[in-house]
């Protein structure tokens, strides 16, 4: 399927500093909620405002529809963005603040009322119509946000990290009603955040991004259950992640021991990294199951307890379980083999290996930056 967006060997630097984007490759596929996912200074934001028009690229080509657009101001793209902190104008009620973008394209009044009205109910706020911001909710605010964008039909809106202000329960909450939103209007959603479980629970594709340069692209359940590299191991979930050797197929040592595992078509004898997700640990009696720990701190996550672990190599263990055991208590632990993933571990020019990202599936080698295959 053709790319709504995209963006083509993009480089975009701010002044004298290094480039925050450097030969940059990415497509955005239509109708799909997307998201943009990093920690801060991975460039992720950059790439919100190359899309609406707000940086222009030092080189490179954007995209939309096959149409270049890299030169067009953001008042001619069909692009709308929710900011981070919303944006919205104090001295105006929330009906003004959602007119305000068609009263300057000078639509008449009828229309005016009846888009608004539309959007408002859109977005369950009709009958707020004259509340002053002030007395809005911060969840009330985003969807006052929200529905301004939406009155202009755009074909894809942006979101900048919109839920970083709420508490923990109304952002939970407005993750299940923005997922909806975009599926009832059926536009491209682009959503930044730095929250990895945010990024899991409402997108369709996640673009994993550190130091300018793209992870992984996948479905949330691919990016947690297979990550491409260290850093993107790290980053999503916890994990318990070992050096280890790819024995064979179907064999990797690490730890001390040789584990049966689902991967293949790994060199003999090549170096590896190996994740285990604390939630595929079972915890058994000594001795009865692949190795033993002996568990140096728990505490309880009001859903399950974490336990950590130090194995005789010295090893340490996250665990996730349901179960308790007391600090000091020596036990086993038991995984099936389609619990370990295994990774390349990726060798620098001096011979060493580092956590470098390795091409990720669904990636491909262009200018020396992984960009997106096609």
């Amino acid at each position: 399927m053709e790319p709504i967006v995209r963006l083509e060997g993009v480089t975009v630097r701010y002044g004298d500093d290094p480039p925050v984007l450097a030969d940059f490759f990415l497509d955005i596929e239509e109708g799909k909620f997307t998201t943009l996912l990093g920690p801060s200074g991975c460039g992720k934001t950059t790439i919100l405002r190359l899309i609406a028009g707000f940086v222009r690229p030092q080189r490179g080509e954007i995209y939309f529809r096959r149409q270049r657009i890299t030169d067009l101001p953001p008042n001619r793209r069909k692009v709308n963005t929710v900011f981070q902190d919303y944006a919205l104008f104090p001295h105006l009620d929330v009906f003004e603040n959602v007119a305000f973008g068609l009263r300057v394209r000078g639509e008449r009044e009828a229309k005016v009322r009846e888009r608004v009205l539309d959007a408002l109910r859109f977005v369950n706020l009709l009958g707020f119509e004259r509340r002053h911001v002030h007395e809005l909710s911060g969840g009330q605010r985003q969807r006052v946000a929200i529905a301004r964008a939406i009155v202009n039909e755009p074909e894809i809106l942006l979101l900048d990290e919109p839920l970083s202000a709420l508490d923990r329960k109304l952002r939970a909450e407005m993750q299940y009603e923005l997922r909806n939103l975009q599926r009832k209007l059926g536009i491209t959603f682009v959503f930044v955040t730095h929250d990895q479980e945010e990024a899991l629970a409402m997108s369709d594709t996640v673009v994993v991004l550190n130091e300018g340069k793209i992870q992984q692209i996948g479905t949330p359940k691919q990016i947690y259950d297979e990550p491409a590299n260290r850093f993107v191991a790290r980053f999503i979930g916890e994990s318990n992640l070992f050096e280890g050797v790819m024995l064979e197929d179907y064999r990797v040592a690490f730890q001390g021991r040789v584990f049966t595992c689902v991967d293949r078509g790994f060199p003999r004898e090549a170096p590896v990294d190996v994740v285990l997700r604390p939630e595929d640990l079972e915890i058994v009696p000594a001795g009865e199951g692949l190795l033993d720990v002996r568990i140096v701190s728990e505490l309880f996550r009001g859903v399950h307890y974490e336990m950590v672990g130090i194995d005789d190599l010295g090893g340490r263990w996250l665990i996730h379980s349901t179960r308790r055991v007391a600090e000091g208590t020596l036990v086993g632990i038991r995984f099936d083999p389609d619990a370990i993933h295994v990774m390349p571990r990726v060798r620098e020019e001096n011979g060493s290996f580092s956590d470098s990202a390795a091409p990720a599936d669904g990636l491909a080698e262009e200018g020396g930056t992984p960009a997106l295959a096609r």
